[in-house]
């Protein structure tokens, strides 16, 4: 029997950059006891739906290994992902996977998965307002932007016990299967990628608040390299538009800075960021227009 402890809840989210293209979702599940097991990963070429249902699918399987039998409630920020579960999906399946215009239904693939597994699952699905200091959904955000931009965040995990092991295997092979078929789907029908990341699951546990020193240190040299060269390309791209006065939206910046939207316009009028000072210059329809302006008095190098 297991003796891990009651999951209260899980939270599950997806991201993707330029949606098709790379992608990342993000799955923390809660403990009754304040443990907390975070999962995710990355897809080369995907959709933020895709993301979002990988997300989800992740959660079940581990609700679903752990073996549990009482209700918990998953969380998501995407009106697609709930009105799939709880709304759409039984229509879908009587017309035959058909949409109401007669359309083959996008996803189907993953939405079987989803459906079979929340028909064993006793699942509460519940929507939260995304980048609303939730702190269980910026926490998945923050995973799936992170694999979705090419980096390896720090997860919390927990350890599964032999028999949630063997379970979680048999999900991912199970998964893979259905997937096969099709050619351009995400990193679901990939068995021997799955396998390799559940292993990680399974064997890594960090904190993901103060990474040490020495986890930071344990990355390997040429990824800590790519990581440098990313952040002076990004800093030089905001000394160019610094440099020739361009003004940039709220969701660039955000970009810019690898951080939420909310985190740009919820800073004021005017900020420092780095080297730059952020100053608000207009509204134009329904973006907030920024000028970036260097604030050091050193010359010109941004590295």
């Amino acid at each position: 029997m297991s003796t891990q402890p009651k999951i209260q809840s899980i939270y599950t989210d997806g991201a993707c950059t330029g949606n098709p293209g790379p992608g990342g979702w993000g799955t923390v599940v809660y403990f009754s006891d304040g443990s907390i097991h975070e999962m995710g990963d990355a897809a080369s070429h995907t959709t933020n739906n895709k993301m979002e249902m990988q997300a989800a699918i992740a959660a079940l399987q581990y609700l679903q290994a752990s073996g549990q039998t009482q209700p918990i409630t998953l969380y998501t920020d995407s009106e697609y992902l709930i009105n799939s579960i709880t709304k759409w999906l039984k229509g879908w399946k009587k017309k035959g996977w058909k949409k109401a215009d007669g359309n083959p239904v996008q996803n189907q693939d993953l939405l079987e998965i989803l459906d079979d597994l929340n028909s064993q699952l006793s699942v509460n699905w519940q929507h939260v307002r995304g980048h609303s200091g939730n702190i269980g959904n910026e926490r998945c955000d923050a995973i799936a932007r992170a694999f979705a931009s090419g980096n390896i965040p720090v997860l919390q995990q927990s350890y599964p016990t032999n028999s949630q092991r063997s379970s979680l295997l048999t999900n991912e092979l199970n998964v893979a299967k259905v997937s096969d078929s099709h050619a351009n789907s995400t990193i679901i029908n990939n068995k021997e990628q799955k396998i390799s990341t559940l292993a990680s699951h399974i064997t890594i546990m960090e904190s993901h608040i103060t990474p040490t020193a020495a986890t930071i240190d344990e990355k390997p040299p040429e990824l800590r390299v790519t990581q440098l060269r990313n952040l002076v390309e990004t800093l030089r791209i905001a000394d160019e538009i610094a440099t020739k006065g361009y003004l940039i939206t709220s969701s660039e910046l955000a970009d810019l800075m690898d951080v939420h939207a909310s985190a740009v316009t919820s800073r004021g009028d005017q900020w420092r960021w780095r080297n730059w000072i952020v100053s608000r210059v207009r509204r134009e329809g329904n973006q907030i227009l920024w000028e970036l302006e260097r604030g050091d008095q050193v010359g010109g190098e941004s590295e």
